[in-house]
Formats: C-alpha cells, structure tokens, sequence
C-alpha cells in the first residue's frame, strides 16, 4: 500500500499557517490581549503544559493581564515561564494571581516584537519543510516498492514542492503583515 498521501501533507502544512496565525495573534499591538500568553508553554508535573492548562488568564485593565495559577505550587514555574518567553513581561506576584502590566509600546519594544514575530515565521516555515521531507521519503519509499515509477514519482515531488512553496510564501505573508502591523506602517 501507497504510503504517501497529499491529502494528509495538505492538510500538515496547512495547519503550521494556521498555527502561525495563532501564534500571531497573540503579539499585540495596542492593549492587553489574553492570546499574548497562549504560545507559553509551563513545566509543570514533569510535563511542558500550556499556560492556558494550569492556569486562568484574564485581562481586567486594558494595560494589565491577570494570571490565576490554580495550583500555588505552580506559581513560580508559571513566572519562570513568563519571564522566558521573550514577550518582555514582568510578572508582579501576588500571591497565586501574576499581574502583568502591559509596557507602552515604544519603538524599540515594536522591534522586539517584529523580530518575535519573524522567529514563529521561521519556525512555521520549518514545519512546513519537515512535511515536505516526510513526503518526500514516503514517495521514495513507494518508488522502492514498485508501487509507482521514477516518473511518477518525480511527478509528485515536483507537486509537493510548488505546494511547499504556495505555503511558505503564505507563512512569509502573514508574517510580514503582522509586522507591518506592530511597526506601524
């Protein structure tokens, strides 16, 4: 049986634009917004968890995030965690709830941000490559099996590659949109 499947690498890169976009999402550009946390993951248990997992995240200011550790034990990992993400946010603890103040968005602050925003760009476009590899391999694996010809096969790759390409030139989009957006242009 055929293992490669171009429904399946479709649908693999698609979702790292998607998660891009998400990713995105939460680098803001006025005020407070509780999306700013969701790529913070948290070790916790053992275990990377999403902040969103051990944790409420609300903003109650426009300038202020409020972060509600469910688990006091959890309190300084979430810290830890926030501090490390490279959003550029001090926590104030207070006791189990971290209070965020949101800082002006200063140009420099607006290049911190257009550079974060290029780092999950880059990071997208990785995955993106790595399902290319994965169908490459599958392709070359079905060609070793007789399963379908060196001309088939070439056919393929070249149809995996022009989609790798639409994709990458999507994620380089979106990302440059969003980078637009914070640096005000």
């Amino acid at each position: 049986m055929a293992k490669y499947d171009k429904a399946d690498l479709e649908r693999r890169m698609k979702g790292a634009v998607e998660s891009l976009r998400s990713d995105l999402s939460g680098l803001r550009t006025g005020r407070a917004n509780v999306a700013l946390l969701d790529p913070i993951t948290v070790t916790v248990y053992g275990a990377n968890t999403p902040l969103n997992q051990v944790a409420t995240v609300s903003a109650p200011e426009p300038r202020m995030l409020s972060v509600q550790v469910w688990d006091k034990s959890n309190v300084g990992p979430v810290e830890k965690a926030i501090r490390s993400a490279g959003l550029g946010l001090n926590p104030i603890n207070d006791g189990n709830t971290l209070r965020l103040p949101i800082p002006d968005l200063t140009e420099e602050r607006r290049k911190e941000l257009a550079k974060l925003a290029s780092q999950y760009s880059e990071k997208a476009k990785i995955a993106i490559r790595n399902v290319r590899r994965d169908g490459m391999d599958a392709l070359k694996a079905d060609e070793n099996k007789k399963e379908i010809s060196e001309d088939e096969r070439k056919r393929l790759e070249t149809e995996l590659q022009k989609l790798t390409d639409e994709l990458i030139k999507a994620a380089d989009e979106v990302s440059a949109q969003k980078e637009k957006e914070i640096l005000g242009k």
